[in-house]
């Protein structure tokens, strides 16, 4: 496998993820890694591993950074904003094809249904606008579009931030819990999957199934919002309810406003239109592609769940 592969940005939890997975599948030395922190990737850099540094937030940094770069791992701009991600992503994705880059995996969202070019949730506004551009792409040039399942790990975004080390009886979403619902990932699966995924497109292009178009990574099974909410009351050993409130209540909660805010704009009723989203059943379906890859069923939520709670003690 003569081209090497990059991942960008080589880091957060998904990042992390693909970059463990990979190292099992390829030598270290076939990688190139840019972050926006190199330092914190020096282990790879002794095992051989190209280290470069580019920041999303700094286009200039993002010229020739991919140069020798054949098949690349592009990672979204961690936000919840349509603009500035989608003008992010694009920059990356022009950079990338400047430096010759032949193929490009992109980590959307499993929002939108069964691979629909639309969405009631506005955090999957940039993901469509990126998968759009990266489709229309003229020249000799191929993308994959991951739409990567809700994460499990993820549950405290849908549920107002519950805390399964300090759990409170009663969560206030602007939803009622019962289905349709979620059909929920392990990261670290999807990291892996995604992993073999680039490794089979470098080892055999042509081959490769999922040429110029979107692919869904999902869990096995989807579970409702008010399943989910029991599950974490089992973890936790208390029962746990929903309160359904306004989307605009919701937005005013005291611990929801912080976590929204990206450039000085509070997105929290934005962020709002997830569970709109959910109720038209975009987040529940089920593809059976994360565990044809994975070559085993998905872990379960209630699994992960009980896991997070034992690794932290």
């Amino acid at each position: 496998m003569s081209q090497k592969i990059g991942v960008f940005p080589a880091s957060g939890g998904l990042g992390t993820s693909i970059i463990n997975h990979l190292v099992k599948l390829v030598p270290a030395s076939q990688l190139i890694l840019i972050n926006r922190n190199p330092e914190k990737l020096a282990a790879l850099s002794r095992e051989g591993a190209t280290i470069r540094r580019a920041d999303y937030d700094d286009p200039a940094t993002l010229d020739r950074v991919f140069d020798n770069v054949g098949v690349l791992m592009l990672i979204s701009y961690a936000s919840f904003e349509i603009q500035y991600r989608v003008e992010a992503h694009k920059a990356a994705i022009d950079a990338a094809r400047r430096s010759g880059v032949k193929h490009i995996f992109y980590a959307s969202l499993a929002f939108a249904g069964d691979l629909a070019e639309s969405s009631l949730a506005h955090v999957m506004g940039a993901h469509l606008a990126t998968e759009k551009y990266l489709a229309e792409l003229p020249g000799r040039f191929t993308y994959t579009a991951i739409r990567e399942g809700l994460y499990s790990e993820s549950f405290p975004i849908y549920t107002a931030w519950f805390d399964l080390h300090n759990p409170v009886e009663e969560i206030t979403i602007p939803h009622n819990g019962t289905g349709p619902g979620v059909a929920w990932a392990k990261r670290d699966e999807l990291g892996e999957a995604t992993a073999k995924m680039i490794y089979a497109y470098a080892k055999n292009p042509a081959g490769f199934p999922y040429l110029n178009r979107v692919v869904l990574l999902s869990g096995a099974r989807e579970v409702s919002l008010r399943e989910t909410v029991e599950i974490l009351g089992r973890v936790v050993g208390k029962p746990v309810r929903i309160r359904e409130i306004a989307p605009e209540e919701y937005a005013a909660l005291p611990q929801v406003g912080d976590k929204h805010t990206y450039h000085g704009v509070n997105l929290a009723r934005e962020w709002a239109t997830a569970w709109e989203a959910i109720r038209a059943g975009e987040t529940a379906v089920v593809s059976p592609v994360l565990a044809e890859i994975l070559g085993r069923e998905p872990e379960d939520f209630e699994t992960t769940i009980r896991g997070l709670v034992g690794g932290r003690q």
